[in-house]
């Protein structure tokens, strides 16, 4: 059997298509989307090297499985094509990561301030998974002002940065304290 060729040239020229044939420019805000919803999944495959938790080990997997799905949506062409079932984002996905930020944030110190990103190494890449969310988040929705996105992906995509924010505390709870935005002179 012959190996597939990784290039294919049909982006050379400054464009790509979608699912559902249409070409467009690579600067469209689609791709802007979908291309951020790549970069939040490899640093998550990261973040995933430093996660001792089997439980939250898995559930970064999942999440990773479903940034591919959200991905896949947004590479679609909604407005004239209905998605894949592959790539539909569903209430059960949003109950469930409802259910594990609660399950995290639960054993957690009850917040009275603002915390600074950091304080040891899976913090530190829990909270830039968190900022890439918010990013993502943004980019999809400018994507909603002006095609159809379903509501579960952007409700998804909400929860997805609470998420690593109290992950990110759980990782700073089980090594060291969390730090903790000193207003004024320090």
């Amino acid at each position: 059997m012959k190996k597939s060729i990784i290039y294919t040239k049909t982006g050379d020229q400054g464009t790509t298509s979608l699912v559902g044939g249409t070409r467009v420019h690579k600067s469209h805000i689609r791709l802007e989307a979908y291309g951020t919803l790549d970069e939040l999944n490899s640093h998550i495959g990261w973040l995933n090297c430093t996660i001792p938790d089997k439980e939250d080990y898995d559930f970064l997997l999942y999440l990773q499985h479903k940034l591919f799905t959200i991905g896949s949506y947004m590479a679609t062409e909604t407005e004239s094509k209905s998605p894949h079932a592959a790539s539909i984002i569903g209430a059960n996905d949003i109950h469930r990561i409802e259910e594990q930020i609660d399950k995290t944030d639960v054993s957690l110190p009850r917040l009275n301030r603002f915390v600074l990103p950091g304080g040891n190494e899976t913090a530190s890449r829990a909270h830039i998974c968190r900022t890439i969310a918010r990013r993502a988040e943004r980019h999809v929705y400018r994507v909603a002002t002006e095609l159809p996105v379903a509501d579960e992906v952007l409700i998804f995509l909400n929860r997805l940065s609470d998420y690593f924010f109290v992950l990110a505390r759980k990782a700073c709870s089980m090594t060291s304290e969390e730090i903790f935005w000193e207003q004024g002179d320090i």
